[in-house]
């Protein structure tokens, strides 16, 4: 119970918490949702992922997660067109479902839960903390492959309820986290320290801001949006995100050969609920805005419970 406690105490109360903040700022200001968004998907979403990939260094060792994580996300957009095709789902709501399973909040949530989890007993020795950097570099590696993929193709997946695919390809070319990927690359591979220019604070100040950013602008979302808790499809998503995604996690940990902390993470990387951006991508593109924000909302709060489970059964099934 008292890791139940400490996850609820340190990462959902203080996200609900932040989420709550934004619904009321809403109801009592009418905050524009579009001006957030374009704020989290112009400015705060690419620094995030440029600093992230400049800053980790990524082992060969780790290339074996990446395919993890490609593995999954090609079984969970096949997993999500079963699930349209027998629940009969107009081409918005396929899309967004899919996007609901296909992304997980492997930022805000994952990664502050890589460091818990891995900073605390029965992982410290000595004092020490000698699996968190080969988890955290683990969590980054998934981290960033959400990142890169929830913004080019969940907003083409999106924008194809509304748009034909060629403006849907246009949409994603015109979002700055598709470039923030290469130069973070290109930076890397000169002999050029960039943490020391003028810019770098303004760029880490940026990446500090979205997690509190994105979480307020889901509240603001929540506060323009109509609850259906009966709305079966809601449930549906909730479930294959915070139930399948774990199994299909521990499929592809044996095909791959995971072992150990890797294992772990792997499979409580892949236990988190629904990305908070699926939501502010349906707001952008105008699609199916309710279930977005509900499918969020939905496994974030049942995530609180799941997530105590998904930790306990990775230590039991990979033990170090």
């Amino acid at each position: 119970m008292a890791i139940f406690f400490h996850i609820l105490g340190h990462n959902i109360i203080p996200i609900f918490t932040l989420i709550v903040l934004g619904f009321i700022l809403s109801k009592k200001f009418d905050l524009d949702i579009f001006s957030l968004s374009k704020l989290n998907f112009y400015l705060l979403v690419p620094a995030f992922i440029f600093v992230n990939l400049y800053t980790t260094a990524i082992s060969l060792d780790m290339i074996k997660v990446l395919f993890c994580a490609i593995f999954i996300l090609v079984s969970n957009d096949i997993i999500g067109r079963i699930i349209a095709k027998i629940r009969n789902y107009d081409v918005g709501l396929t899309n967004a479902f899919k996007n609901s399973i296909m992304f997980n909040n492997s930022g805000n949530i994952g990664l502050s839960l890589a460091v818990l989890v891995f900073s605390s007993a029965p992982f410290v020795v000595d004092g020490k903390t000698p699996y968190l950097t080969e988890a955290i570099t683990a969590q980054i590696i998934i981290l960033v492959f959400q990142n890169i993929t929830t913004n080019t193709l969940g907003f083409y997946n999106a924008g194809k309820a509304n748009l034909k695919a060629k403006d849907s390809i246009i949409k994603v070319l015109s979002m700055p986290s598709i470039y923030a990927i290469p130069a973070a690359f290109i930076l890397k591979s000169i002999d050029f320290d960039f943490t020391e220019t003028i810019i770098w604070p303004a760029l880490e100040y940026l990446k500090n801001a979205l997690v509190p950013i994105v979480l307020i602008t889901l509240g603001v979302q929540l506060s323009k949006t109509k609850f259906d808790l009966k709305n079966t499809d809601v449930h549906i998503s909730a479930f294959t995100r915070l139930i399948i995604g774990p199994i299909l996690a521990t499929l592809y940990i044996h095909i791959l050969g995971f072992t150990g902390i890797v294992a772990q993470t792997v499979f409580i990387a892949y236990s988190v609920p629904t990305a908070v951006n699926t939501a502010l991508i349906a707001v952008e593109c105008d699609s199916c805005q309710d279930f977005a924000s509900q499918a969020v909302m939905v496994s974030t709060l049942f995530s609180a419970v799941t997530l105590t489970l998904s930790i306990y059964v990775a230590r039991v099934m990979f033990p170090i």
